[in-house]
C-alpha cells in the first residue's frame, strides 16, 4: 500500500514544522507540502493533489472554513481533515457543513493523528470524542424538532418582524455559515453579526443557531 499524500495547512510555522516532523517519521504518511493559509491550501493542494489535508480552521486570508468548502467543489477527491485547537460548536457543525471528513483537536497523541490520516484517506469519518458527542446530541436535536413537537409548540408567526439585514444575516446562518463567514458575505464586521444573530435569537425565540434555522425555515423566513 502506497504512502498517503498529506497536505499540512496552518499558519503557526512552528506548529506546522513540527507536525511536518512528526508525519514524515511516519512510513505510512508523505508529506508532500505546506501552507500557511487557505488560498496557498487550495493552490497546493491544486498542484501537488494529496490524499488529505490538513486543516486549520483560524487563519488569515482565507480561513479553514471557507478553504475546505473550495476544496470540496473544486478538488472533491480531496479528504479534509480539520486539525484546530477549538471544539466550539460553531466552529465544528461549519467545518462539517463545509465538507471536512473529520475533526481532531491540536492535543491529539501522533498515533492518533497518523490513523485519522489513514481513515480519512479511507473517506471514513473521523471525529475527536467530544466532537462526536456533539454531533450525536444535535442530531437529537434536530429529530425532536422534527417529530416530538406538539402542535402548540410549532413556531407562531413573528410579533417583532426581522430587518431586512435580519434576514440576509439568518438565510446565511441557517446555511451554515460561521459569523465569521457571515461578516465576509455581508462586509460587515463581526462584532456586528454576533449583534444581529443575538436579535434574530430573540426574535425567533431561538435557543441557539439550530433552532433559530428550523424555525426559519418552518416560517419559510429562508
Amino acid at each position: 500500500m502506497s504512502a498517503v499524500r498529506v497536505l499540512v495547512v496552518d499558519d503557526q510555522a512552528l506548529f506546522r514544522e513540527a507536525l511536518v516532523t512528526l508525519l514524515g517519521a511516519r512510513p505510512e504518511v508523505e508529506v508532500v507540502g505546506e501552507a500557511g493559509d487557505g488560498h496557498q491550501a487550495l493552490d497546493r493542494s491544486a498542484a501537488l493533489r494529496p490524499d488529505v489535508v490538513l486543516m486549520d480552521l483560524h487563519m488569515p486570508v482565507l480561513d479553514g472554513i471557507g478553504a475546505t468548502r473550495r476544496l470540496h467543489v473544486e478538488q472533491p477527491g480531496v479528504r479534509v481533515l480539520a486539525l484546530t485547537t477549538f471544539d466550539d460548536d460553531e466552529d465544528v457543525f461549519a467545518a462539517l457543513r463545509a465538507g471536512a471528513v473529520g475533526y481532531l483537536l491540536k492535543d491529539v497523541s501522533s498515533d492518533r493523528l497518523v490513523e485519522a490520516v489513514l481513515s480519512a484517506a479511507r473517506g471514513e469519518s473521523v471525529l475527536q470524542p467530544s466532537v462526536a458527542a456533539k454531533v450525536v446530541a444535535r442530531f437529537a436535536q434536530l429529530d425532536r424538532a422534527g417529530h416530538d413537537r406538539a402542535p402548540r409548540e410549532r413556531p407562531q408567526p413573528l410579533v417583532v418582524p426581522l430587518s431586512d439585514r435580519e434576514l440576509d444575516v439568518l438565510r446565511l446562518l441557517a446555511d451554515g455559515r460561521s459569523n465569521r463567514e457571515i461578516a465576509t458575505a455581508l462586509f460587515l464586521a463581526e462584532g456586528t453579526v454576533k449583534n444581529h444573530v443575538t436579535n434574530v435569537l430573540g426574535k425567533l425565540g431561538a435557543r441557539d443557531r439550530t433552532q433559530a434555522a428550523l424555525r426559519a425555515r418552518a416560517l419559510d423566513l429562508v
